[in-house]
Formats: structure tokens, sequence, C-alpha cells
């Protein structure tokens, strides 16, 4: 799962860079998506400066690397957990796919390792800091300890949970919205929404 991060992460930067050459050369990207049918065709048909034009080409071959790669080891992966009882588990979760299911399952292990659903948290590093001095407690932002991976997976999952418009996610969101301060309700995604 971490190579397959990795990878995905060189091809958001191959493409990243392209948009960085059509930028320096005063064109924007066609409507809707780049990396579709009228995107490559945009692409096909850009004249370039030699020096951009061979960039974008080998960026594009690498994409097409990338992309192989990627679904190869989708392929791997999913076949490898198929029968997993904790993959099948985490799978049927809203806001969570194949991928950040395989994501928990390998980077957290054994499940039975935690006594409890905060001692995982805290693993993670999603648990805010804590300093505490005689009468005052401050808590701060998440830790961050523990595996970038799983906190990035728990991360967009909430946030695709959160997409589809769960009622109590947004309960939880402006009560905590409320509570802290920080945040106003009303600047809330979920304002205005019925």
């Amino acid at each position: 799962m971490r190579y397959r991060f990795c990878l995905v992460r060189h091809r958001t930067s191959a493409k990243a860079q392209i948009h960085g050459v059509m930028a320096k050369n005063g064109i924007l990207p066609v409507v809707g998506e780049l990396w579709g049918p009228s995107g490559t065709a945009q692409l096909d048909g850009l004249d370039l400066p030699v020096a951009y034009t061979v960039r974008i080409e080998s960026l594009r071959d690498l994409l097409e690397i990338y992309d192989r790669e990627i679904t190869m080891l989708d392929g791997h992966i999913h076949r490898e957990l198929k029968d997993h009882p904790g993959y099948r588990a985490i799978v049927k979760l809203p806001g969570v796919g194949k991928v950040i299911a395989a994501i928990f399952v390998a980077e957290i292990g054994d499940i039975t390792r935690f006594d409890n659903p905060k001692k995982l948290c805290s693993w993670a590093g999603l648990t805010p800091k804590h300093r505490e001095s005689d009468q005052t407690v401050h808590h701060g932002s998440i830790t961050k300890q523990g595996s970038p991976l799983v906190r990035w997976a728990a991360i967009e999952a909430v946030g695709n949970y959160r997409a589809r418009g769960n009622e109590k996610l947004r309960a939880d969101y402006l009560r905590i919205a409320e509570r802290r301060g920080r945040y106003k309700a009303r600047a809330s995604p979920w304002h205005g929404s019925s």
C-alpha cells in the first residue's frame, strides 16, 4: 500500500507538471476532465516549443506507466485481501472503498492489539495534543504521531462519508463547530442544506 501511495504521488506530480507547462505557455486546460478524451485531444493538438513538447510527451508516457502499475497493484492488493475478514468488514463502511480499506488493514495490522477505539486513534495520531500545567489544560491540533497513511485514509473516508450528506455527521460537525468557537456553524458546508 505504501508503494501504491508513492506511485499515486508521482502520478499527481506528473499531472501537475503538465498543468504547469500549459500555464507557462498561456494555455487553459479544457473544461472538464483533462485526463479524459477531450483533454487527450487538447494535449495531442498542442503546438509548443520543442523543449515543452518533449517534456509533455515524456510526462504523458510516465502517466501511462503509473496508471498501468497502479491498476496492477490494485488488482494484486484486492486479490490478497478479498478473503480477509477485516478488509471485508471495513470496505462495507460508508465512505470507505477498496483502497482505503486496504490501507487500514495493511497499516493497522491485528486490530485486537488495541483495547479500545481511543487507543487506536491515539496510535494513528488522530487525537488532540494535550498539555496541562497545574490547573491549565490546553488541547491542540491532532498529534500526527503514527502512520501518515492511516491519517490520510481516515480523513479521506470521513470526507467521502460527509460528501454523501450524512445527517449524523452533519449534526456532529455543527455541534463541535459551535462548542470549539474556532469555527462558526454558519461557515459550515452544511449551512443552508436541508
